[in-house]
């Protein structure tokens, strides 16, 4: 079945031991929102240096697209140029749980959506948020985007139990995109949004990003 995420139904039983690997470390309430560049978008101590943040992944799906389109959302397209112009050639990646992965026969969603962005599409073989192994190769791979560790990533999506829980489970930092392009649906997504107030609530916060990588 090509479109089963067993990476995502696995690896979301981590959060009974550890629900705060959901959280992001920073919210926006849509794409238009996000802070360039991204080391504004998280909080430091005082006298703290800010994050080092090299490359950005995206998320696709309701993040910077409608659902199953692979295009830019006209209302973020000067965002995205904004991020384009932030983190050039293979510091800037997209990586999508549909484009890219077994469910695209041939690739053929990826080839568009990276003719209509102008930025690189991951393929890879296991969806997220299992595939974070895939994106450090990636950009270890590529010279010029200079990221030699996770903490120097920022990963962006509008998924709690995909984009967020890979970020943290590579020790990435994360910007949970809330809202989305579109209202979401779906019943675990809105479970996801109530699961979040409730943590939040409680004292939860998402684990520190971390330098090393397993």
């Amino acid at each position: 079945m090509p479109n089963l995420n067993l990476s995502g139904s696995l690896n979301v039983l981590r959060l009974f031991a550890n629900p705060a690997l959901c959280l992001p470390h920073h919210t926006v309430s849509s794409f238009d929102k996000i802070p360039v560049p991204l080391n504004e978008a998280f909080q430091t101590g005082k006298g703290e240096k800010k994050p080092d943040i090299r490359a950005v992944v995206l998320d696709k799906d309701n993040c910077f697209a409608v659902p199953h389109q692979n295009e830019i959302f006209p209302s973020y397209k000067t965002k995205f140029d904004e991020l384009r112009k932030a983190y050039p050639g293979s510091k800037l990646l997209i990586v999508s749980n549909s484009s890219g992965t077994g469910a695209d026969p041939g690739y053929k969603d990826a080839e568009l959506l990276e003719s209509n962005t102008g930025v690189t599409v991951l393929r890879h073989a296991t969806k997220k948020p299992g595939c974070h192994g895939e994106i450090m190769d990636y950009f270890r791979s590529k010279p010029d985007s200079q990221v030699t560790r996770p903490d120097q990533v920022a990963i962006v999506g509008d998924r709690l139990f995909t984009d967020m829980l890979m970020a943290n489970m590579m020790g990435a930092h994360s910007v949970w995109v809330r809202d989305g392009v579109v209202e979401d649906r779906n019943i675990l997504a809105r479970f996801e949004k109530h699961l979040s107030t409730y943590l939040f609530a409680h004292g939860y916060t998402a684990p520190n990003p971390r330098s090393d990588f397993e």
